[in-house]
């Protein structure tokens, strides 16, 4: 008896405990080391969320997300501190014809406290052929009378504990974590729903044993939740192991792109990659949901021969169909190659800026199709000095460093973190070298712009920028704007005009000759790419 009695001290516990808790193991320690963002008044959580089954469309089914602030980030899931949980861009992956989907997440929850204060005003708009994914574990830890008082049982055993919240004198029956999924599923099948069990997405954590893996959940919550949808016959999805795995290929720095401020909660990049990773183990699994997701984007077709990549702006690819018009120089530089060994895809877009042409999702389309053996060529600065959230909102922070900075952008009402232009390009090369490529950093064309005899430079700022980010991943770079800019320089002001259409950025077909020749002439010998170099006619 001195035993139980001190395990009641210990706990904080005021009431008396069952006999099936004499055993009750302690709570899980907090191993995140980091408080959510979201101390919000439940009263407010029930305004920002959505009216449970409020998005049906006619008979349609509704996918109702459950989970804590990695699927929802914050009382709005907003992004206002650069943020954002997964359940925000599960949505865009769906025919929301045929099925919408509702995030009913809630940043600080766990099994205990969602399905205690949240969980009955979601389930109650189930209906017969809706589906619910329930992903919580992530707060099932700490005290499980005083603080946040969130704390499950560890594990999924039957046994329970009485407690007295020592806070607010609220007594409460704590439940083992297995116990409270068992819960969610019965409710769920009890309106005709469909439940689906998932593991917890991963934190920013190494092996310590295996310094070359991410860190796995499969002895804790992951285990448990398999566990318990195999006795409920309920379908489990590892999304801990899917995303952890990418991951893995992905490598420290870009792992670690995949988060902000914390080692838990994902950036906008680690949160849709945790959505992709949803959707792809529904794919793997023959889920029914899977039939309502959209079609992933196909691989271009391309022949067995490597190919160069090229990306950019304006002066890199623009119409390249009217002799006397605008060209640029990525729509020429096959001229200077030998394609019977290698194709050229020219993917660069006019007005972008390397945070644009990656926010679009140009960059993505690229890396899909890069293969081991292929080369990039990145070209960007003509647009990534202007506004940043404003305007056209395209530019970057200044600099090549780590630095990134929470804007709402004026056009969307939507917070984004924007970071510096040498990071989109460490980006750029970083992915390249993760799929085999080689990555070639250039400085951008000059502009015809002059003070005296000397044209218009960009050595202090985007082309060092742009040589800090290639030295920086130890990669070929080519300082084009320093290398045409002589050349024109030794050629005279109105010897160079012809080289320019209309303006002083844009390129005639002759100008974008002269840049894409200045290129391939210039390429370091330890390039694999100046092997593909025909000799100047």
């Amino acid at each position: 008896m001195n035993r139980i009695i001190r395990s009641i001290l210990l706990m904080g516990a005021l009431a008396v405990l069952p006999a099936a808790a004499r055993q009750t193991p302690a709570p899980m320690a907090d191993i995140n080391g980091v408080v959510d963002n979201t101390p919000d008044s439940i009263n407010a959580a029930r305004m920002a969320r959505p009216v449970a089954g409020s998005t049906r469309r006619g008979d349609n089914p509704v996918l109702f997300l459950v989970g804590n602030s990695t699927m929802r980030t914050g009382t709005k899931g907003n992004g206002s501190n650069g943020q954002w949980g997964w359940g925000y861009y599960m949505p865009e992956l769906f025919d929301q014809s045929k099925i919408t989907v509702e995030n009913h997440a809630l940043g600080g929850m766990s099994s205990r406290t969602f399905y205690n204060k949240l969980w009955r005003d979601v389930v109650k708009g189930v209906r017969p052929g809706d589906y619910v994914i329930i992903e919580l574990g992530h707060n099932d830890n700490g005290p499980y009378d005083s603080g946040r008082a969130r704390a499950s049982i560890p594990g999924i055993g039957r046994d329970s504990l009485v407690v007295t919240i020592q806070e607010t004198g609220v007594r409460d029956t704590v439940y083992s974590y297995g116990e409270y999924m068992r819960r969610y599923i019965a409710d769920v099948r009890a309106m005709g729903g469909n439940p689906i069990l998932f593991s917890l997405t991963p934190r920013l954590a190494w092996d310590e044993a295996d310094t070359t893996r991410v860190a796995r959940v499969d002895k804790t919550f992951g285990l448990w939740a398999r566990q318990i949808a195999e006795e409920q016959n309920v379908p489990f999805i590892d999304l801990n192991d899917i995303t952890a795995s990418k991951y893995e290929r992905f490598g420290r720095r870009k792992m670690a792109s995949m988060f902000y401020l914390d080692r838990i909660h994902t950036s906008a990049m680690g949160a849709r990659e945790n959505a992709l990773s949803a959707a792809q183990g529904l794919r793997e699994a023959g889920h029914p949901l899977a039939e309502w997701l959209l079609p992933e984007p196909a691989l271009m077709e391309r022949s067995d021969k490597p190919a160069l990549f090229i990306i950019g702006d304006s002066t890199v690819k623009n119409t390249d169909s009217d002799p006397d018009g605008m060209w640029g120089w990525g729509s020429v530089i096959a001229e200077r190659l030998d394609t019977a060994r290698i194709d050229v895809f020219n993917k660069a877009m006019a007005g972008r800026s390397a945070r644009t042409f990656f926010d679009e999702g140009r960059w993505d389309e690229v890396y899909r199709n890069l293969r081991p053996g292929d080369f990039v060529i990145m070209q960007f600065g003509h647009n990534d000095g202007g506004d940043i959230n404003v305007g056209k909102a395209r530019g970057e922070l200044h600099g090549s460093s780590d630095e990134s900075k929470v804007y709402l952008m004026e056009a969307t009402s939507r917070y984004q973190v924007i970071y510096s232009y040498g990071w989109y390009l460490r980006r750029f090369i970083g992915d390249a070298l993760e799929k085999g490529a080689t990555p070639i950093v250039l400085s951008h064309t000059p502009r015809n712009k002059w003070q005296g005899d000397t044209i218009e430079s960009c050595a202090k700022s985007f082309g060092l920028w742009a040589r800090e980010a290639a030295e920086a991943e130890g990669v070929c770079f080519v300082d084009l704007n320093t290398l045409s800019g002589n050349l024109y320089m030794e050629m005279g002001r109105e010897a160079v005009a012809p080289y320019f259409c209309r303006d002083h950025s844009h390129s005639s077909l002759s100008g974008a000759r002269h840049n894409a020749s200045v290129i391939v002439d210039n390429l370091p010998a330890s390039c694999p790419l100046s092997g593909y170099v025909l000799p100047k006619k």
